[in-house]
């Protein structure tokens, strides 16, 4: 017979002040992460969110860092957050079987969005952004990469690199010592003007714009920069000695529907140009349900089928971010 599923029960560190007992849980996680993981209400009434769609076969609890105001909106700020940091490695806090990190996605957005001149006149080096002005484009036969910053890249690779050392450091430093740490990577969104009804965002969209790259090859430079993400982190997370039990999901395993080019709303199974709706959440989240559980179980790990169907929300119908 098939165990029951259940969802994870997401709380803040506030309701952990108020239920200090976790010892009903199966599984305790500690959560941190990026609009990708923020379960406030005005977020998940919007473009959802992986956390609340993640099931397991036991009862399992995660206290998340990712409210409405501490999303991080950098790598580093993991390190200035001050209840994730005393919850990791108090000694009074709990040992957690694992954490949950939603990372890197908008450091890599930031960096597509460098401006190729700043206000003043000077042109920004090659390595501090991720884009080439039309003038240093390579040859037509390159492809996408034609257009691409190598040396912007190799800077940005190495701040996320020493961003995840330095988390795992943090993990050794309290009760929670050697706990696996789940990432995942990125679904590849549609460059669009799809911004959040908070007025934020576009995000790629006006990057692409801004250094003339033709809209044709917009969809293929979307998947060549997190195609790049997800490459540099599934390496950390085959080199267990700089990057000790480090858990990398790849989300392009899971079949999501593309946003169509050119719309402004919500398509395919995005919210905005790079929020998922909860169809996408949904799709992503339980196939990675499995490779936390299959992890936190101790069992060896074996590629999970993809997943399709609504999650608990239904479609991606929803109407604020």
């Amino acid at each position: 017979m098939e165990s029951r599923m259940e969802h994870l029960q997401c709380l803040t560190p506030d309701d952990l002040k108020r239920r200090a007992d976790l010892s009903s849980f199966r599984w305790r996680l500690l959560a941190h992460g990026d609009s990708w993981f923020s379960f406030a209400a005005a977020k998940v009434d919007a473009h959802a969110n992986l956390l609340e769609e993640l099931v397991l076969g036991q009862p399992t609890v995660a206290v998340s860092c990712a409210g409405h105001h501490n999303a991080l909106r950098r790598m580093v700020d993991l390190e200035s957050s001050a209840d994730f940091v005393r919850l990791l490695v108090d000694d009074s806090a709990p040992v957690w079987d694992g954490l949950l990190l939603s990372v890197g996605g908008n450091d890599l957005v930031a960096a597509a969005a460098v401006p190729a001149q700043w206000p003043n006149g000077e042109t920004t080096p090659p390595h501090l952004r991720l884009l080439r002005k039309q003038t240093e484009w390579g040859p037509p036969n390159a492809g996408v990469s034609r257009y691409f910053s190598e040396d912007g890249w190799a800077t940005l690779a190495e701040y996320l690199r020493v961003n995840l050392r330095h988390v795992l450091s943090l993990r050794d430093a309290g009760p929670s010592r050697g706990k696996p740490v789940f990432i995942h990577t990125y679904a590849v969104p549609t460059p669009r003007p799809a911004g959040a009804e908070s007025a934020s965002g576009p995000w790629l969209y006006p990057a692409l714009k801004a250094y003339a790259i033709p809209q044709a090859d917009w969809a293929a430079m979307s998947r060549l920069m997190l195609s790049k993400l997800a490459a540099l982190f599934k390496a950390c997370a085959a080199d267990p000695v700089q990057y000790p039990n480090l858990q990398v999901f790849d989300s392009a395993q899971v079949p999501i529907a593309p946003a169509a080019l050119g719309s402004s709303g919500i398509s395919g199974d995005w919210h905005n140009e790079i929020h998922l709706n909860h169809s996408g959440c949904f799709k992503i989240a339980r196939a990675w349900s499995v490779h936390i559980e299959t992890v936190l179980s101790g069992k060896p790990l074996v590629t999970a089928p993809p997943t399709s169907g609504r999650g608990r929300r239904g479609g991606g119908s929803s109407t604020s971010t």
